[in-house]
């Protein structure tokens, strides 16, 4: 089964990813991908953010990766997996994480609302693969990859697509 873990930046991917590295599971960031050049990317100067080719990287995944292979990024649950991780993070905390990581006010924006929107999640449960969904926000790094240890072991309805729910915040917007 190759396995995307894919979520807004933030929301805990890569910390979850090498505990689960630790673990023995086989991770793989995209992002390595992308910056040793093996696909194609143009710069989004209006965005401010690098567009990738998904469809040469998804090429790349599937002629270097195999099964039990957990594919790590934002745009992972693109590619042609079995199963979407998608972990979620309350916006208002989004924002802060990414606040301490020196984002700027308009990233950060664009990411938040994203989360809030769940983009993320309807883009993977339209991909037509298996979803599950994590609410990383009250959890610690080792709660987070302990419950992607569940998914992967088979518990699908515990964290079953549309459990996570931000609405209460996103309408506090307005």
């Amino acid at each position: 089964m190759l396995v995307a873990l894919t979520g807004t930046p933030g929301t805990g991917k890569s910390t979850a990813a090498e505990l689960l590295r630790r673990r023995g599971r086989e991770v793989v960031e995209l992002s390595d991908i992308v910056r040793s050049g093996r696909v194609s990317t143009a710069l989004d100067e209006e965005r401010d953010s690098l567009e990738v080719d998904t469809d040469e990287l998804d090429e790349v995944v599937r002629q270097e990766y195999g099964r039990g292979t957990i594919l790590v990024g934002h745009l992972s649950h693109f590619l042609s997996v079995d199963l979407i991780i998608v972990l979620r993070c309350r916006p208002s905390v989004l924002a802060e994480r990414l606040r301490a990581r020196g984002w700027s006010d308009v990233k950060i924006r664009e990411n938040v609302e994203a989360e809030g929107c769940d983009v993320i999640l309807v883009e993977a449960v339209e991909s037509g693969a298996a979803v599950a969904e994590i609410d990383a926000t009250g959890r610690s790094a080792e709660q987070v990859a302990d419950a992607i240890e569940e998914v992967l072991a088979g518990e699908r309805e515990k964290y079953a697509a549309g459990n996570v729910d931000w609405s209460d915040e996103v309408m506090g917007w307005f």
